[in-house]
């Protein structure tokens, strides 16, 4: 039975998949603007339109049921998935209007448990019985991993371009490598549609299963993975120029070869995670990537201080928003 708290569930889970698109634009875009291969028109529809078509590719939706079974389904209710979506949207926003990089994966999963914990907690049992500490702990490790892949792929990847062109007329190795550039920010938009998008289709057929609309064998129906990858498309192509700026330039200044480096990293990385269910931080996945192309320079090319900002944002991100989702709860639980 669709009731209206469903629907405005649900409202609000396109509503984080579109902010999850502006907040993470810059994911996307940041080397490729940073560069002047496109100007920042040009590359967040460049971005849109290759965070849609990954609809057509990725089918399985393993990043989904990943999502969706980070609460045990006794513990999801309508208002679990109300309060965690708000926390994941208060916390993307908030970080986007200071230029934050945060994961806005994280935030949602991190808002998802905080919510489902504080229904375990309403119920009298222990915060902990909610969780699934499985998907959980994959989730938290490849906070520190997916950086890490992604940079030393970015710093093979560059090491490997930088000996095969090393004869070549820099004039023309430039021109080259611009043109690569579209193809490898093309590969990392695609990435991160399949990635990124899935997380949001988790979180709604929880909502349809806790509703009861479905049946947890049925199949996920397929208005959801269209409307979350046009949602966050579209979000896309809204911008995100505060994050733009710090992805772009404050971690270390790139050309285009190393843009080439750290997007195909980026492309790679979020494709071997999504094959294997793994729901991880485009932002943090990039964000390795660009210091690792800054690193096969000189460690001083990588400008620490904006790095240790970003690592206190990303190991902030799901406790604040699971907190923010357990006050919510709380507040909707008992005063409505």
């Amino acid at each position: 039975m669709v009731t209206s708290l469903l629907v405005i569930v649900i409202l609000l889970a396109i509503a984080f998949d579109f902010i999850n698109g502006f907040h993470d634009a810059a994911n996307s875009i940041a080397t490729i603007v940073s560069t002047k291969v496109l100007t920042p028109f040009q590359a967040v529809l460049w971005a849109a339109v290759f965070n849609f078509a990954a609809y057509f590719y990725f089918t399985d939706h393993k990043v989904a049921d990943t999502v969706a079974k980070t609460v045990f389904s006794q513990y999801i209710t309508l208002e679990v998935v109300l309060s965690g979506l708000v926390a994941a949207i208060t916390w993307n926003l908030f970080t986007w209007y200071y230029g934050i990089p945060s994961s806005s994966s994280h935030t949602l999963i991190g808002g998802f448990a905080g919510a489902g914990m504080a229904k375990a907690l309403s119920l009298g049992e222990s915060a902990f019985n909610a969780v699934n500490f499985a998907p959980i702990l994959k989730i938290v490790s490849f906070i520190v991993l997916a950086p890490i892949i992604g940079m030393i792929i970015a710093v093979i990847i560059n090491l490997i371009i930088i000996n095969i062109s090393r004869n070549a007329k820099p004039a023309t190795a430039e021109k080259w490598f611009k043109r690569l550039q579209l193809i490898s920010s093309a590969a990392l938009s695609f990435t991160h549609g399949g990635n990124d998008a899935q997380k949001v289709m988790g979180i709604i057929f929880a909502a349809l299963l806790a509703n009861k609309v479905v049946s947890p064998d049925a199949p996920m129906p397929e208005w959801i993975p269209l409307t979350c990858y046009a949602a966050i498309a579209l979000g896309t192509m809204s911008g995100g120029w505060k994050i733009v700026k710090t992805m772009g330039t404050k971690i270390t200044k790139v050309n285009a070869l190393e843009g080439v480096s750290a997007e195909t990293a980026g492309a790679v990385t979020l494709g071997i995670t999504e094959h294997f269910g793994i729901p991880v931080s485009t932002t943090h996945t990039i964000t390795g990537s660009i210091i690792g192309v800054g690193l096969t320079k000189r460690v001083s090319a990588v400008r620490w201080g904006v790095t240790y900002s970003l690592i206190w944002a990303w190991v902030l991100t799901i406790p604040v928003s699971a907190t923010l989702a357990a006050i919510t709860f709380f507040i909707t639980h008992y005063v409505f």
